[in-house]
């Protein structure tokens, strides 16, 4: 239980009114964020109409503002934001929703200018406004906004998407649009100046013509295993199964076409609409004893008999121990799990560590560190002899806290299993790379 000291909402109301404005002027001396919290809240407090134009006011603000945004102050502007679009979606909409309507498409309009002249490594300003998309979409339902409007709307918006923020406009608006609507945005973006692919694209399928959609693309298209799967997923949505495995097949011959895991996924989804069990089964095997696709094999024992699925586990273990791929065959093993036998395949294929795929070397060895020290050792031993063969010095950090491990499963280790200790790996790793100084320097702090 929380005690009377802790920071909650609770506790806090003990305080009182007074006590309570009087430390939130305190706390807000010298921050605007705050400050400007605060005066929203009380102008919320106040009803719909003082919140609205405190918000416009702040928009307007933001709108006409020049100065760029590094990441230090990106979360400040992200809290102002997400303040306007609380205010909006909360009081306001529950007082007037129509004005919500009109204040989110505002919101939304600062997206491209907002955007030019910020640092957005995180993508959390354009998640912003991808989020805003979906909250218009709800206003515009709740408000009965008319379509006539809404489109304009979708326009203006859709002319001023140069970071791809309202790529989710169409898909988000078509339930309120319905077909006509839909249609006249069409009608409205090519006044405008045309359409896009990717917009035409969405216009079609919010319409629900799937005929029309296909139409959009090039027998050729169709070849590349990717843009099929996209097709094929939405005939298979749209009942149209037969037709989806006739636009899968036509990129079953491409070159890529193992690796294209969308394409096997919807094949798959498409075999067992159809009522073809075992030929989507026949595929999942196939497709798992090529890739090793931990997800894929997961499904494929799913789908077995009580008890089949011990034996079925059992030769997808030994199908991964003899991959030709000793990298996928390892991470696997590992995450699947099956340590021991990872362990096992570990020091049956010594020399196949290279130790450059650390994103793999390292969770597995970490894994394997508990109960099989040797195998892990091994592991950690390739990623120093790496990062010190090749020169990779940003890796040096890393190097020497792998070489403190290997230290430490040195003192769990009774059998080394015909492999060299740790303390004669040091010697002959000082001797191979002494002119390594920054890593030595490293390992001694």
């Amino acid at each position: 239980m929380a005690g009377k000291r802790t920071l909650n909402a609770k506790n806090l109301q003990t305080l009182g009114a007074a006590a309570l404005a009087e430390l939130l002027i305190e706390v807000s001396a010298g921050n605007a964020v705050i400050q400007r919290r605060l005066r929203l809240a009380l102008a919320a407090a106040g009803g719909a109409d003082g919140a609205a134009q405190e918000v416009r006011k702040r928009l307007s603000s933001i709108a006409r503002s020049t100065t760029f945004i590094d990441s230090a102050k990106r979360k400040a502007l992200l809290a102002d934001l997400e303040a306007q679009q609380q205010a909006i979606t909360g009081p306001i909409a529950t007082a007037d929703p129509a004005l919500a309507v009109e204040l989110q498409v505002r919101l939304l309009e600062l997206s491209e200018g907002v955007l030019d002249r910020c640092s957005d490594s995180t993508g959390a300003v354009i998640g912003l406004f991808q989020r805003g998309v979906d909250a218009l979409a709800t206003l515009a339902a709740a408000a009965g906004t008319k379509p006539e409007a809404l489109v304009e709307y979708a326009a203006e918006l859709l002319q001023e998407n140069g970071y791809g923020q309202f790529e989710g406009l169409i898909p988000a608006l078509a339930p309120v649009l319905g077909e006509a609507g839909l249609l006249q945005l069409e009608e409205a973006l090519l006044e405008r100046g045309g359409v896009d692919r990717y917009t035409m694209e969405q216009l079609v399928r919010g319409r629900g013509d799937l005929d029309g959609y296909l139409e959009l693309f090039e027998p050729s298209q169709l070849t590349w295993p990717d843009t099929a799967a996209e097709v094929a997923g939405h005939l298979l949505r749209g009942g149209r199964a037969e037709q989806a495995l006739a636009v899968l097949e036509r990129a079953a011959k491409a070159s890529q076409i193992m690796e294209a895991e969308a394409w096997h996924a919807t094949r798959i989804a498409v075999l067992d609409a159809l009522g073809r069990c075992e030929e989507a089964q026949q595929h999942r095997w196939q497709v798992f004893s090529k890739t090793l696709s931990i997800p894929l094999l997961r499904d494929y024992l799913q789908q077995l008999d009580d008890f089949a699925d011990v034996e079925a586990e059992e030769q997808a273990l030994a199908a991964a121990e003899q991959h030709p791929l000793p990298l996928a065959a390892l991470q696997f093993l590992v995450f699947w799990p099956s340590l021991p036998r990872a362990a096992r395949y570990v020091i049956e294929h010594c020399h196949d560590w290279d130790g450059d795929a650390y994103e793999i070397y390292e969770p597995a060895a970490e894994r394997l560190s508990a109960d099989h020290p040797v195998a892990a050792s091994l592991l950690l031993r390739s990623m120093v002899v790496f990062a010190l063969s090749m020169g990779r010095s940003k890796r040096y950090r890393y190097a020497a806290e792998h070489l403190r491990q290997c230290e430490r499963l040195e003192a769990r280790i009774d059998d080394w299993q015909g492999f060299e200790s740790h303390a004669s790996f040091m010697g002959r790793l000082r001797e191979a790379f002494a002119q390594k100084w920054s890593f030595w320097q490293l390992l001694e702090r």
